[in-house]
């Protein structure tokens, strides 16, 4: 199997000498600014596609008479695609190389989303979201694999924080662009807004996909905007890490170790926790008796606000203080009371989104900074594998969260108990990172 992860670079002459800190920060204040950006905007599209359904169901129930029932598992059932095809996806993406790889995702993504102006019954809309989801796969650990050929792991809680405010950067613009779009283009040309906005969201994912191709690099040794002095400092940094990260590169090795199924129960908890808040804020915030698809969205936008700055705030602290357990459990607490207080003002705006935005906060945090426990001991194929089986055992339960809060409210009519189990899943979540070896994870 071919790896792009950070090969050696030609050696330096002796006299350049081992670089200093001034230069180590700029190398990778260049090599930030080359490719997060980039990564993040990728992101907000991807996010922006597989949520925007949320926004849909605000006219799309009401026009194809679907239930919530049928809303929640149309929601989730992308995520039994995106689990399937998950960890060879990520495994060709470590042997083909991250620009031929990502860009083939996104422009797969982009327009299996589109179609989604074709549906008309329960079963389409289950298939075409079961399609997405195999297209998307891969996507998201291929990223979180690709950060690690380009950064050490004592500086990836902050990198991948900074990557992940992609999400809450797709509530903040996607939530009012996508209530502004189903508000001012409903009935052009005989399409309702949900039909537009899944065509006019899905053209950005088809257009960065083939950028994707043009501006991308494999690995540190194929990046022709380092000098030779850059390349090899930053493989120098990547080879410098703890010695217990290199592991058996079988596949078999990584089912076998009880680590990875730990990390599936921990993220698995806290995905519960992401997908509950992302699929069903707009409902949440009509539910409180807000009218209006964009006034909708501008509130829906508020807790997303809140999360963009708590989540860089910690991964900033987790990195400086090399400690990752508390920077997890804290925010998932804090999610949980986010949850429970909001589903106990239910019919009260401004208590529901002030205590949506902690959750938010809480939930969304934990998304980056959980990726800096696995990643600081796998690396190479382990960690392609690795990352893989975690993400899609702990995306199940995007499918698990939407169709169980829409049971939920079907069931008894309200949004409180799916809340209430957000909440509890939670606290699960941050009992394990508790449990979890700090000497295993602080590097």
């Amino acid at each position: 199997m071919t790896s792009y992860q950070a090969a050696p670079a030609t050696p330096i002459a002796q006299t350049e000498g081992k670089p200093e800190t001034a230069e180590v920060e700029r190398t990778y204040r260049k090599v930030f600014w080359r490719i997060v950006p980039f990564l993040m905007l990728c992101y907000v599209v991807a996010y922006l596609d597989r949520v925007n359904v949320g926004f849909a169901k605000l006219q799309m129930s009401q026009d194809l008479a679907f239930s919530e029932t049928v809303f929640g598992l149309g929601a989730g059932v992308f995520f039994i695609g995106y689990f399937l095809f998950e960890l060879p996806s990520n495994i060709l993406m470590h042997k083909l190389g991250a620009r031929i790889w990502i860009a083939r995702i996104m422009i797969t993504w982009g327009i299996m989303s589109a179609l989604f102006v074709f549906v008309k019954t329960p079963m389409q809309f289950y298939v075409l979201r079961f399609l997405l989801g195999l297209a998307e796969a891969g996507f998201y650990p291929g990223v979180i694999l690709y950060l690690t050929y380009w950064f050490p792991s004592h500086r990836r809680a902050k990198i991948i924080a900074v990557f992940m405010s992609a999400i809450p950067v797709s509530g903040i613009f996607g939530n009012p662009l996508s209530g502004l779009i189903m508000q001012s283009f409903h009935g052009d040309r005989e399409f309702a807004g949900w039909q537009w906005m899944f065509v006019i969201e899905a053209v950005p994912a088809i257009a960065i996909g083939i950028a994707t191709i043009l501006y991308l690099d494999n690995g540190i040794a194929r990046a022709k905007w380092l000098s030779e002095r850059e390349k090899k400092l930053l493989s120098d940094e990547i080879a410098a890490q703890p010695q217990e990260q290199v592991k058996s590169h079988s596949l078999g090795a990584v089912f076998r170790d009880p680590r990875t199924w730990w990390m599936s129960l921990i993220y698995f908890a806290f995905v519960t926790g992401q997908y509950g808040l992302t699929f069903w804020m707009p409902t949440l915030v009509k539910s409180t008796g807000v009218t209006g698809a964009f006034n909708i969205g501008l509130l829906s936008a508020i807790p997303f606000l809140a999360a963009i700055v708590v989540m860089n705030l910690m991964g900033h602290s987790a990195d400086k203080r090399r400690e990752r357990r508390w920077h997890l459990i804290v925010p998932a607490l804090f999610g949980a009371i986010g949850f429970t207080i909001a589903a106990s003002f239910a019919n009260n705006t401004v208590v529901s989104i002030v205590f949506l935005s902690l959750a938010a906060a809480g939930v969304l945090t934990c998304a980056p900074l959980f990726w800096s426990l696995p990643t600081a001991f796998m690396s190479g194929a382990t960690a392609a594998a690795g990352i893989a089986i975690i993400n899609s055992i702990g995306n199940l339960a995007g499918f698990a969260s939407p169709y169980m809060i829409g049971y939920l409210k079907d069931l008894t009519h309200s949004t409180q108990s799916g809340m209430y189990v957000l909440a509890g899943m939670l606290v699960i979540g941050a009992v394990a990172v508790w449990l979890t070896p700090a000497k295993l994870v602080n590097r």
